[in-house]
């Protein structure tokens, strides 16, 4: 974690998490939500949707793997912040927070969000204080389920929207992939607060921020969306975690 200095210091997770299994330590499928019965769910429904929507190529396309183990009612779902690694997505504002408290962390607050974001000189962008395309990993060109679906509006569960590629590669970037969209705080930063994935925030009627890699924003930190509950998930939404000084 990067310490963050403020009224009241607190940490806050370098890279967007990645969730596996608090007892085992097994990665679970970021393309999948982290609850069983959820999991099995989606694969069911897209391993027949998938041959009725999209182009040929799209048809084509398999599901990702979802291990059978990841099933199982046993498992306990714990954010973990690595580089390099495929963010979790698939994750409603609740299970956000599950998986952040079974790490002994918490979901930032939307303020102590927004502080980390701007770094230590107080930017409205990780990287400087006006917009520049491709810095972040933001407002691609390519909208996943445009390419998949034929249709940007549908189908937003769907296992393989986080594997589809245009020209420059993958949509969505390993963790820290992005070195140019780097919130920093003295000597140390924090990675793809901007764009990759969106970030869910604790907030009552559920918040996320930051944007995802095929949001059309330019707000850089600024960027926030209120209109989903925190019951909502889909595929552009992950989580990094806070903590305060003295839960450490």
């Amino acid at each position: 974690m990067v310490l963050v200095p403020a009224q009241k210091p607190y940490c806050i997770d370098r890279w967007e998490a990645v969730v596996v299994d608090k007892k085992s330590g097994r990665r679970f499928s970021p393309y999948y939500s982290p609850l069983p019965k959820s999991a099995r769910s989606i694969r069911d429904i897209w391993q027949k949707k998938r041959l009725e929507v999209g182009d040929a190529t799209a048809r084509a396309m398999p599901l990702p793997p979802l291990p059978e183990w990841q099933l199982s009612d046993d498992t306990i779902p714990m954010a973990v912040s690595l580089p390099g690694q495929t963010p979790q997505g698939y994750l409603s504002g609740k299970v956000a927070r599950m998986v952040c408290e079974n790490a002994g962390k918490r979901l930032c607050s939307p303020s102590e969000w927004v502080h980390a974001c701007r770094g230590v000189a107080n930017r409205p962008f990780p990287y400087g204080d006006t917009y520049q395309q491709g810095a972040c990993n933001i407002f691609r060109f390519t909208h996943p389920a445009g390419a998949l679906h034929d249709d940007v509006t549908t189908g937003h569960l769907d296992p393989r929207l986080n594997q589809v590629k245009d020209k420059q590669g993958l949509l969505l970037r390993p963790t820290g992939e992005t070195k140019t969209c780097a919130s920093q705080w003295g000597n140390d930063a924090v990675y793809d607060m901007v764009g990759n994935l969106d970030e869910w925030v604790e907030d009552e009627k559920g918040m996320f921020l930051g944007g995802f890699f095929s949001r059309s924003k330019k707000d850089g930190c600024a960027s926030v969306v209120k209109n989903h509950p925190n019951e909502y998930w889909d595929y552009s939404l992950g989580v990094r975690c806070c903590r305060a000084m003295q839960e450490q």
